[in-house]
């Protein structure tokens, strides 16, 4: 192995040393020589290899573009269900698309609302808890604050002179004749009132009749002597029955007595029949007479029912004021020498002056009792006697129902602090509070002027949740008991003075009879929450955890007039409703309370004084804030007050739309298309038009999604307080026309805008990721022509709107093919007739004098699409349209 290893290694190096020196060129050319019938084989292979090869690579090259092809259509097919997933509901919770806010019923429910709150009866202007009296003119000195017995008065006979003048100016409520019968009958009478409407005037009066006519005979001479007596409460009937029968018979002869009981105090029981038995025998043993005078209430109802109780209604209001005033001049005149008829003549102004309009308003009460009365009339005298200005005039009849107001919460639970003998309880139980009895009539009225309006079961539910939230701050120690049979509607309207009238409310968008209850005054809702707000600091708490209750009610009409009054307590002191109501509400997780917080932002915004801070505040939401706060701020700009211009709001919106890939998309177009309810809808539309057109996408998208929005939202479906809105009656700009669309409704109240909404309509129409749901909401508007019984709907709007959207051929086979889709809809298949009048809505307008007479047979028909139809000669040219967004297909380019 080693030699022959050895002679191949020489062998090749004398191999090499023979080639040296040659030329490479013979070798190679004779070893091509030698290969070329083998090479032209392998060429020839070759050859129809390459051409295979070419087949291959461009059948890879043919696939590799339908599959760009198909990766575009279904990009195409992304982008159109990215932007319909941006034409949703932006108001439906997270749990699914069931659990949408009911836009139409809150936007009624907030103008119902907001006439409760007239902003021209300013909270800040005049406030009675700051004003305890004043010195009009040199004469009238009124007392403002709340009306206090004094001890004297408790008890004690009545002088003569009171009982003179009382029948002097004393006015007869209805059914005062049967009331005195049942007294003389029964010598013992149960009279159950309100506070403050003249009960125990009516019940001195009745005691002053009864015992005159028994002791005189006659009615002409009053008797002097001790006839009518008030009675100490402390004891009761059973402790004047005591007396009584411990008199010589016939000492108290003619005698009337007064008891005035409070069953306000809790664990107080009101005496029950026997005790009433025992005090008629007591009586009619010495020929007397008494009236127990008792509020009306649950702890009062077996007293009034019993068969010595009765109801003392109001006296009349108009009556009542008269008497007053007369009284007023007459005794001036009296002083100063005059005639009666100068007299006459200024009671003839008095009178006329309190039937103006505006001094109704200021008042603000339907009725007035009779310490109301006495006030008026004496502001009244004074007025047209030239000691009263009007400003000052006006200032007093807005203190009547802040007056009552104060009234209704002084000291109420007052009588908690006192010690109670049955604190201790047997075998270690636990003792129940009775605070919520205490607390059910506050709390009532409260209920009553946040959600003043609407029906009574609702105001009665939200006035109990409040009550178990007053007795836990009052008495947290404690489980308050609260009755479940001892609601009395009566007693509620009386103690708050209150009305029920039969109307209807809204469920799942269906009116439904139902009785509603309101304040007997407009001007009590803001009196009571301004009352509440600014003299009552602990009772905040609970009614801020009530109002956050109610802000996760669904029903519209509780949680819209919850949010509007609580931007009216947040007027009162912004710095705290801001930190315990608004900022918590904003950025909490469900759609409603958000959109609860931006409602009392834009009602903080409608007074003046506090319209900077909201417009700032919520500029910071739509830069800065969070996700849950920007949607917020979305909602408030929607009503127009939460920027100071039109073109800040849009602004703002549009910053909030294209941030985050459009993850706020839907909600900033829906509170764009809320302006267009206002007067500035010219502006609204041109800024879309501009954001279609925009360079950007998200832009586009924004001016896209808010079309489509535009022609699916109706009239009553946007929030807003436009005054001519809220007037809804014929003269208004929208009349009747709640369930338009609202493209349908604009086009016919405003025809300036028939042509920006139909250049963006189109624009949407013609762009592929918008097409198919724009398609849609076109057939949402042509369904709108005719309701289902065929009478009319929305055919004007459509008449106004159709000519500007349809100018083109392919337009007119687009609503061609739509109409046909229509007719040949299996589960609502649209009319024939109703189809073949759109078409010739379309293409031949009613204005259109030259067409208008052809015959109305040609249009769309259930056969098929190979009909040719009518088409109009009406070019592009004749207005200058807008382009769609760059990068788009128009309609016959995505369908061939």
């Amino acid at each position: 192995m080693q030699d022959d290893e050895r002679a191949g290694g020489v062998t090749d190096d004398a191999s090499a040393k023979q080639h040296e020196g040659r030329s490479p060129g013979a070798d190679d050319k004779k070893a091509r020589d030698e290969r070329v019938p083998d090479d032209r084989g392998k060429a020839k292979g070759n050859d129809e290899k390459s051409a295979d090869d070419e087949d291959e690579t461009a059948s890879k090259e043919r696939e590799k573009e339908r599959e760009k092809e198909r990766e575009k259509e279904r990009e195409r097919e992304r982008a159109a269900g990215r932007f319909k997933e941006r034409t949703r509901d932006p108001l439906a919770d997270g749990d699914g698309e069931d659990a949408t806010t009911d836009l139409a019923a809150a936007a009624r429910t907030r103008l119902a609302t907001k006439q409760l709150f007239d902003v021209q009866r300013d909270l800040i202007s005049f406030a009675d808890s700051r004003l305890q009296s004043a010195h009009i003119g040199d004469n009238i000195n009124l007392m403002l604050g709340p009306r206090r017995l004094g001890p004297g008065l408790r008890s004690g006979p009545v002088p003569e002179e009171n009982l003179l003048r009382l029948r002097q100016v004393h006015v007869e409520p209805q059914g005062y004749v049967r009331l005195r019968t049942a007294l003389r009958a029964r010598r013992l009478l149960v009279l159950g009132a309100a506070p403050g409407t003249g009960r125990t005037s009516t019940a001195l009066s009745l005691l002053d009749e009864v015992t005159r006519r028994l002791l005189d005979g006659t009615d002409d001479e009053p008797v002097v002597g001790l006839r009518v007596i008030r009675v100490d409460p402390e004891g009761g009937p059973r402790q004047l029955a005591q007396m009584l029968d411990g008199e010589d018979e016939g000492t108290r002869c003619g005698t009337g007595y007064l008891l005035e009981l409070s069953l306000t105090r809790p664990g107080s029981l009101p005496p029950d029949e026997m005790d009433l038995d025992e005090l008629a025998a007591a009586l009619a043993r010495q020929e007397a007479f008494a009236v127990i005078v008792v509020a009306v209430g649950s702890a009062a109802n077996p007293l009034l029912a019993g068969r010595y109780g009765m109801i003392c209604p109001p006296a009349p209001t108009e009556e009542l004021l008269a008497t007053r005033l007369r009284e007023r001049l007459e005794d001036r005149a009296a002083e100063a020498g005059e005639d009666e008829a100068p007299a006459a003549g200024l009671l003839a102004r008095a009178e006329g002056l309190a039937d103006r309009e505006e001094i109704k308003d200021a008042v603000g009460l339907k009725d007035l009792r009779p310490a109301e009365a006495e006030l008026l009339a004496s502001l009244l005298a004074g007025h047209v006697r030239g000691d009263v200005s009007y400003e000052e005039l006006l200032s007093g009849c807005r203190s009547l129902a802040a007056r009552q107001a104060h009234e209704w919460f002084a000291g109420v639970d007052r009588v908690l602090t006192a010690p109670r003998a049955d604190t201790e309880q047997p075998h270690g139980k636990a003792r129940r509070s009775a605070t919520a009895t205490l607390f059910h009539p506050v709390a009532f009225r409260i209920a009553l002027a946040v959600l003043g309006g609407a029906s009574y079961s609702s105001v009665a539910t939200a006035a109990h949740l409040l009550t178990w939230e007053l007795s836990v701050q009052c008495d947290p120690d404690n489980t308050p008991a609260r009755p479940l049979f001892c609601d009395d509607p009566e007693a509620d309207q009386a103690l708050s003075r209150a009305e029920v009238v039969d109307g209807k409310v809204e469920v799942d968008g269906h009116d439904v009879p139902a009785q509603l209850i309101w304040y007997r005054g407009s001007a009590l809702p803001s009196a009571v929450l301004t009352e509440l707000w600014d003299r009552h600091f602990p009772v905040r708490a609970p009614v801020v955890r009530w109002l956050r209750m109610l802000a996760d009610d669904p029903r519209s009409q509780v949680w819209m007039r919850a949010a509007v009054a609580a931007g009216e307590l947040c007027v009162r002191d912004f710095d705290h409703g801001y930190t315990e109501l608004i900022r918590p509400l904003a950025e909490a997780s469900t759609p409603l309370r958000k959109i609860f917080a931006a409602t009392t932002m834009d009602q903080t915004a409608v007074h003046a004084s506090h319209r900077k801070a909201v417009h700032k505040l919520v500029g910071d939401w739509s830069r800065n804030g969070t996700k849950a706060l920007r949607w917020t701020a979305a909602m408030a700009l929607g009503y127009g007050n939460a920027a100071a211009t039109t073109g800040d709001t849009l602004d703002a919106l549009a910053r909030i739309a294209v941030r985050d890939d459009g993850e706020q998309l839907a909600v900033a177009s829906f509170n764009v298309v809320r302006l267009l309810a206002l007067p500035d809808a010219a502006e609204v539309l041109a800024r879309v038009g501009e954001w279609t057109h925009h360079k950007r996408e998200p832009y586009q998208d924004l001016g896209l999604v808010t079309t489509v929005r535009l022609a699916v939202t109706t009239v009553e479906e946007v929030l807003t307080d436009d005054p001519e809105f809220l007037s809804g009656g014929p003269g208004s700009l929208w009349g009747d026309r709640g369930d338009w669309p609202l493209p349908l409704a604009l086009a016919a109240a405003r025809p300036e805008l028939v042509d920006p909404m139909a250049d963006l309509l189109w624009t949407a129409l013609n762009t592929a990721r918008s097409r198919d749901v724009a398609v849609d909401a076109l057939e949402t508007l042509l369904r709108s022509a005719v309701r289902k019984d065929g009478s009319a709907w929305a055919r004007p709007g459509l008449a106004a709107l159709l000519p500007a959207l349809v100018t083109e051929g392919h337009d007119q086979r687009r609503l061609d093919w739509l109409l046909r889709r229509m007719m040949a809809d299996p589960e609502r298949p649209f009319p024939d007739a109703a189809a073949r009048d759109l078409w010739w809505l379309a293409v031949a307008p009613e204005n259109d004098v030259s067409r208008r007479n052809e015959p109305r047979q040609d249009g769309p028909r259930r056969e098929g699409p190979g009909q040719e139809r009518p088409r109009r000669n009406t070019s592009r040219q004749d207005r200058a349209r807008p382009d769609r967004p760059r990068g788009e297909r128009t309609h016959e380019e995505s369908h061939g």
